[in-house]
Formats: structure tokens, C-alpha cells, sequence
């Protein structure tokens, strides 16, 4: 099977777009919003830094045990193939549900709708436009896409590669220009008066800050297609975590020396209190210019890497065969790349994807974590330095958003819950219908 599924797809990604996808997926539109919010809460310089750092720990062990995986099962589908092999075709189509009917879609909506107020901030544009515009901005990623993995590597490893460079270029001017300064930060551990109650304000930030990781394993998805992916992957996943952690700690602290935390009213008004500050009346433009380049590095890491499951699903017998097929002149997944941009489509009309999203992220963080543990269940155990001790933080990681979450709000978690154990149903159907056609063809055979 391994060999069909390289064969089919080709190896035509190197460590720049595997590094772009982890790194695409993280960096997105919570940059310039996420840290202004968790420091208003947190009150305190260190403590931010102390979540960042900690969360990061968590990013990293989880990074890890996905390098692991994906070097064993270099293959399309991420998190479908592991929990594939780990845990049998049932909890790996659940995921595969879930992912294809809920999360990819849902997250697609909401980042290309989330990207619209900064549209507007730039050039007028009329209302009738701003209705329309979020679904001529998925329909384009799905044509670049369905056009080649090699075109659309080279337009995703381009967009988050310039992202990261343009974040780092805002850090440094706030530096150079004065703007920025040290005395901002001061008193490091100190907490500003109307921070929030410290447990909560923790909880808070912690929650904030794992979402603000969340994407990194995405590069898993696209293992089928990364050239040398045993040394490949594992750099990727590494190096992209790193680059990540780094980008939130200097952002983050670029924003506070310019703007002190007692001046911050809201994360979404701090984009412009930052922008005026570096660039006076153009601020907002460039600033709403940055956070358009932020979401496009991750609508095109997503909408590039969530069609391969459905390919991987389609392969396995398990979702309709179509889905499984490769365009004859282009090389990639194109009917699951269509499959994918209908239901962000979809979804889009309905309008109500962060509803959604909110019931089915306490079953993502699940899925995240039956992966990682999955290295438990391996035939030949795992030989690296790091094992048992990056799997088992990751998973005490995890468990922990698992519970603040539902300390939070437990009933759309447990609704999220049901919606993906429905999968089920799908998935008995998938199986009848594959019984039914192997028995008429034994009958064909056999008079």
C-alpha cells in the first residue's frame, strides 16, 4: 500500500514547504489578536512568557511523537494513518468524519470570513463584495490546489516564508525606530491593577495559547508527497514548533514595549493601537496588510494538506472510491480538493462555523491525543532519546486543555462528542456496501 500511495502521489516537497505547512497552520490570524488578549488577562509580562514557554514544551513533545509517526508511515492522511494503525479503520474514520464534515471546512470559513475586516480596512469595498468575497478567496485556493502539488507548495511555501520574514521585520522596526521600549515591560513579574483572577487568567491564556500552536501537525497530512521524509519530517516538525515559539515570544514582547499593557483595551483595537504606533495614520493599512498575509500563509496550508485524508480514507476502502482517484495530468487529490472546497463552501452559507467549531474541539484535542499514544501501541517500540517522556507530557498536556475545557462549558463538548461518534453510522454503511459488492463479485465468479 505504501508504495502505491508515494507512487501515485510523488515526493515533490522539500524542508522549506514542509516547514511553511507547520508553521502556516500555527500563524495565522491569532497572532496580532491571541497575545494581546492573553497579556490583558495575565497582568504580567513574565507570566505570558511562562505560558508561551510551557505551552511550547507541549507543542515540542508533540511534535516529536508526530516525527516518529510520520517517519514510520511516510504516508497521506496525518492523523488517519496513525490512528489507523494504532487503533484499527473504526477510530480512524471517526477522525476522518469529523475532519472532512466539521473541523477543515469550519476552520476554512472561519479564517477566510475572520480575514474580511481587514479587507475593509484597506480599500472600501461594498457590501454586496465583502458577502462574496470569502468564497472567491476558497475557490481560488481550490483551483491552485486541484492544479498541481508542485504550484501549490511554491504559492504556500512563498506566502508563510514571507509571513514569518514580515513578523520578524515588525519586531525589528519597533526596535529600531524607538518605538519599542524596555521600560514598557517593567515590572517583569508584577501584575497590572484589572488583571483577571490568576487561576482563571491561567486557564484562560492556556487555552488561548494551545490553539495558537494548534496546526503544527498538519505537515503529517502531506507526508506522502515530502521528498526523504525520514530526515525531512522530523525536521520540519521540530524546526517549525521552534519557529513558531520564537515568532510568539518576540511578537508578543514587541507589542507590549510599544504599547504598555495598561493601555490595552481589547485585542481586536490593539492591532490598531499597534499599527498607529509604528506607522502613525498608515498603521492600520499595514497592519491589516500583515494580518491578510498571516491568513493566507494558513487558508493555503490548510486547504493543501486536509484534502489528503480524504484521499487516504478513499484509498482505504473507506470513503467513497472517487475521493481516492488522481487527475490524470496534474498529480494530485483533485476530486478530494473539490470535496474539501464545496464543504467550506457550505459551511460558509450556513454561516454558523465557529458554533461549530466550539462543539468539535474537545473531540480534535481527543483525536490529538489517541495519535501520540499511539507510539505505545507500535509493534517495534521506539528508540529515541526523548521516549517515554515527550508522548507522556504531550498527553498530560492535552489532558489538561481537555479538563479546562470542560470545567469551562461541558455541553458542547459532549454534543461534539455524539456528532462524531454519528460517524459511526457512515462508517457501517461504508462497510455494508463494500460486503455487498465483494459477495456479488464472488457470485460473478463463481456460478
Amino acid at each position: 500500500m505504501e508504495a502505491v500511495v508515494q507512487k501515485g502521489l510523488g515526493r515533490q516537497m522539500g524542508l522549506p514547504s514542509a516547514v511553511a505547512v507547520v508553521t502556516g497552520q500555527s500563524i495565522a490570524l491569532g497572532i496580532f489578536l491571541t497575545p494581546a488578549a492573553m497579556a490583558k488577562s495575565l497582568g504580567s509580562p513574565l507570566l505570558l512568557a511562562a505560558v508561551w514557554c510551557g505551552m511550547a514544551v507541549v507543542a515540542i513533545s508533540g511534535a516529536l511523537c508526530y516525527s516518529e509517526l510520520a517517519v514510520r508511515f511516510p504516508l497521506a492522511g496525518g492523523e488517519y494513518v496513525y490512528l489507523r494503525e494504532g487503533y484499527g479503520s473504526r477510530v480512524a474514520f471517526l477522525y476522518g468524519w469529523m475532519s472532512a464534515a466539521v473541523i477543515d471546512p469550519g476552520l476554512a470559513a472561519a479564517l477566510s470570513v475572520g480575514a474580511m475586516p481587514y479587507v475593509q480596512s484597506m480599500v472600501t469595498v461594498s457590501s454586496r463584495l465583502i458577502v462574496v468575497l470569502p468564497a472567491l478567496i476558497l475557490i481560488c485556493l481550490g483551483i491552485i490546489n486541484y492544479a498541481g502539488t508542485r504550484l501549490s507548495s511554491r504559492v504556500m511555501t512563498t506566502a508563510n516564508l514571507l509571513k514569518i520574514a514580515v513578523l520578524f521585520a515588525l519586531v525589528a522596526w519597533a526596535w529600531i525606530s524607538g518605538h519599542a521600549s524596555t521600560t514598557n515591560l517593567l515590572p517583569l513579574a508584577t501584575r497590572r491593577p484589572g488583571s483577571e483572577a490568576l487561576f482563571g487568567a491561567i486557564a484562560g491564556a492556556t487555552v488561548s495559547a494551545f490553539f495558537s500552536f494548534g496546526g503544527w501537525w498538519e505537515a503529517g497530512k502531506l507526508a506522502g508527497e515530502v521528498r526523504n521524509p525520514k530526515r525531512t519530517l522530523p525536521l520540519a516538525f521540530t524546526c517549525g514548533v521552534l519557529l513558531v515559539t520564537a515568532v510568539y515570544l518576540l511578537v508578543s514582547y514587541a507589542f507590549l514595549s510599544v504599547v504598555p499593557l495598561e493601555r490595552i483595551v481589547s485585542n481586536t483595537a490593539f492591532v490598531a493601537q499597534f499599527g498607529q504606533a509604528l506607522f502613525g495614520s498608515a498603521g492600520g493599512k499595514i497592519l491589516s496588510a500583515c494580518v491578510l498575509l498571516s491568513v493566507a500563509g494558513g487558508l493555503m496550508a490548510l486547504t493543501m494538506a486536509a484534502p489528503r485524508v480524504y484521499y487516504a480514507m478513499a484509498r482505504d476502502g473507506a470513503f467513497f472510491s472517487v475521493f481516492g482517484r488522481l487527475h490524470p495530468r496534474f498529480g494530485t487529490p483533485a476530486n478530494a480538493v473539490l470535496l474539501q472546497t464545496g464543504l467550506a463552501l457550505v459551511v460558509l452559507c450556513f454561516g454558523a462555523f465557529d458554533r461549530i467549531l466550539s462543539y468539535i474541539i474537545f473531540s480534535a484535542i481527543c483525536f490529538l491525543s489517541l495519535s501520540a499514544a499511539s507510539l505505545f501501541r507500535l509493534k517495534e517500540p521506539v528508540r529515541r532519546w526523548w521516549y517515554p517522556a515527550a508522548p507522556i507530557v504531550f498527553l498530560v498536556g492535552c489532558g489538561i486543555i481537555e479538563l479546562l475545557i470542560l470545567a469551562h462549558d461541558p455541553l458542547p463538548a459532549l454534543v461534539g462528542v455524539v456528532v462524531v461518534l454519528c460517524g459511526d453510522l457512515l462508517r457501517r454503511w461504508f462497510v455494508n456496501t463494500k460486503s455487498t459488492a465483494a459477495g456479488e463479485a464472488v457470485e460473478t465468479i463463481i456460478p
